[in-house]
This record gives structure tokens, sequence and C-alpha cells, in this order.
């Protein structure tokens, strides 16, 4: 099968990153199409920046779909950007990572709580904790590292999303964690390692769910909500 994974900011380098964690995954005779839009903002952090970011997600999609032909689509954005729009827009099933995070960790213990970046980003994640019915279950908690940080090793960034779910252990009572941020997805299984607890990176899981859903002969419903978008002139 050959899965799609579109990082909605226009970061290069953190796409080859977030390909290359989806490609370490993938199961024999899965491909990995990682891509991000060419334009858009260079990191998505915040409402605003989700905004600007859902065209060019969208726009992706419909291309590889029509040109290359995927079955599934995983998009590769904590707060889930344009999750509803390319459920509707796909022919495949799409996961956000955030959604597909949070599903395994609820499997791992019972309260989780998710190592994010900024503050500014908390808001949105308990709302999408809501929605996915986690907010019993779950904290979120900002580490302070803006996202492009995280593409710079001397930033210490990684040394402050560590200091984060340690706190989250000792004064969450976290049972796992969930790393809230696509360009983590590099830093799951030596965070786990070192931490004691599992950690757990929405890019992986959301390529094993769509890897799922694939082999079961699943996709979208599109008898509700998620019918395809009627024509428009444009």
């Amino acid at each position: 099968m050959r899965i799609l994974v579109v990082n909605p900011n226009s970061t290069a380098s953190m796409t080859a990153r977030i390909g290359a964690a989806a490609k370490g995954v993938a199961a024999p005779g899965t491909e990995i199409l990682a891509v991000n839009p060419p334009g858009g903002p260079e990191s998505i952090e915040g409402y605003y920046d989700e905004a600007l970011a859902v065209p060019g997600l969208l726009s992706a999609i419909e291309r590889h779909e029509r040109e290359i032909g995927v079955q599934g689509t995983v998009i590769a954005c904590f707060d889930d950007v344009g999750l509803d729009a390319a459920r509707s827009l796909a022919t495949g099933p799409v996961v956000g990572i955030c959604e597909a995070a949070m599903q395994t960790a609820s499997l791992l213990g019972g309260r989780f709580s998710v190592v994010t970046t900024l503050a500014r980003s908390v808001p949105a994640l308990d709302q999408l904790a809501r929605r996915y019915g986690m907010a019993g279950r779950c904290t979120i908690r900002a580490a302070g590292v803006p996202v492009l940080a995280l593409e710079d090793p001397a930033s210490g960034a990684v040394d402050r999303v560590r200091a984060g779910i340690r706190r989250a252990v000792e004064e969450d009572g976290a049972e796992s964690i969930v790393l809230g941020c696509a360009g983590m997805a590099d830093l799951a299984r030596m965070l786990a390692e070192e931490t004691g607890v599992p950690v757990v990176d929405g890019v992986t899981a959301a390529v094993k769910l769509i890897e799922g859903l694939v082999t079961l002969g699943l996709r979208t419903s599109k008898a509700g909500g998620y019918a395809a978008p009627l024509p428009k002139v444009r």
C-alpha cells in the first residue's frame, strides 16, 4: 500500500525527519510518501498558523490522490490541522497524529500527559482531548520549545522536552507520555528508554493505524458529514 504523510508546514527538513520515522515502522510492502506544501507557515504554532496551513494541506492530498494514488493519509501536525476537511476530500482513510497518539496512549495505562511545544498550543490540544473523549485521562503541558528549535540540536529543546516528561510523571501521575509535535517523531524511543514510561509518537502511531484500516478494507464513511465535496464554481 502507499501512505501519504503530509506535514502541513513548509519546513522540508522537518518533513524529512517525519518521513524517516514513518518509514521506520512501516510494514514490508508499505510505501511512505512524505511531503509538505511549498507555501504556508514554516511552523504551526496556534490557531492562525493552522488556518494558513489548511489550503496547502488539502491541495497536497488532492494532487497525490489524483496523480499518484494513495490508500491512506496521515496529517503530520499535532493540531490535526484540517482533519475534517481532509476526510471529506480523500477517498482513503485519513488519520491525524493527535488522535492516533491519544488513542494509542489510552491503551497503555490510565492517565497520560501530552508534552507539547509552546503554551499557546495548549488550548487547541485541550479541545482535541475533549473531542476524542480523553479529557478525563489527559493533561496537556508545554515544554516551552518553539517548533523550529527542534531542528537545532544546540537549542536545548530536547532537554526541555525530557524535563517536561519527568514533571508529567511526577506531578500529573502520567503512566504514559504523548509527544505533542510531529517534529519530535524521532525522539520517542530514546525518551522512553531514558524515562522508563511508554512514549508515544503520533506519526508512527498514525502510520500503523492507516495500515490496519487499509488491510481491513475500511475507509472513511461518505454517508454523512464526510460526504465528498460538492462541485463549486471557483
